[in-house]
């Protein structure tokens, strides 16, 4: 899928995006603190390459470090700048590739590239490209933080489906559901994912749907890549001992 539609898939959800989180600032504070733990100095410069509308960065720099954020998607990222200027919070934001990344040679301590952002590459040279990006403009020892769906055991399943998430608005008002459905190719690695979100209309309910196109990248297949393009000690890290979300390889950046 070209990188077009991924920018137009992004740029649709920006607005609701965070109808997809039961509490979105719950979420921002808990990925933030699971985040930081690993990166493990203070105010740390910290990239997010995949910023979407904010929640990693907005996280992040709640907990004191210095976030730029930058997507594919211009809506989202400037709804980042906009939630982190609510909470006087300074993040700056760009909309950027993150095969081509518009800064200096070792610029970050840190590069964050979350929330199943690195698989909208459908090839291995544009993975390898965007790794090799992030590895560019870290310092040398700086740390890669990527994080995936878990598709070592989704690539076993193949999922059709995934469930349904509700968000509330507090005191028992209006919900809104979100859900996906997975169409998976010949391959059986790549899928295409139809994004419904059903949202309250008056009484009745009005159904948004948005489509884009994942690569499902296997662990040892994108710590491999990450190895090609200069990343020492690649190693994933689970949920249950990191308190992110989603499995997250870690790795340096080669000296």
């Amino acid at each position: 899928m070209p990188e077009t539609s991924v920018a137009h898939f992004y740029d649709e959800l920006a607005d609701d995006y965070h109808l997809i989180y039961s509490d979105w600032d719950a979420s921002v504070r808990r990925q933030g603190d699971a985040l930081s733990a690993l990166i493990g100095q203070d105010r740390a410069a910290v990239l997010d390459c995949s910023c979407g509308i904010g929640t990693q960065a907005i996280g992040l720099a709640l907990r004191g470090h210095r976030v730029t954020g930058t997507d594919l998607s211009p809506r989202a990222a400037a709804r980042a700048a906009r939630e982190a200027a609510r909470r006087s919070l300074g993040l700056r934001t760009a909309a950027a590739d993150m095969r081509r990344l518009p800064f200096p040679d070792g610029q970050f301590d840190t590069v964050v590239c979350a929330d199943n952002s690195l698989p909208h590459l459908l090839a291995e040279r544009d993975v390898h490209t965007a790794l090799a990006e992030m590895r560019r403009v870290l310092r040398p020892g700086g740390l890669l933080l990527v994080s995936t769906r878990p598709y070592d055991d989704l690539l076993r399943d193949r999922p059709a489906s995934t469930p349904p998430q509700v968000h509330q608005v507090a005191d028992g008002g209006e919900r809104t559901v979100t859900f996906q459905l997975w169409h998976w190719h010949d391959d059986g690695e790549h899928y295409d994912l139809e994004h419904f979100q059903l949202l309250p209309a008056g009484g009745e309910w009005r159904v948004q749907v948005r489509r884009t196109t994942y690569w499902a990248l296997g662990q040892d297949r994108l710590a491999g890549l990450a190895a090609e393009a200069g990343f020492v000690g690649p190693q994933w890290r689970m949920p249950q001992d990191t308190g992110f979300f989603q499995p997250l390889l870690v790795a340096r950046a080669g000296e």
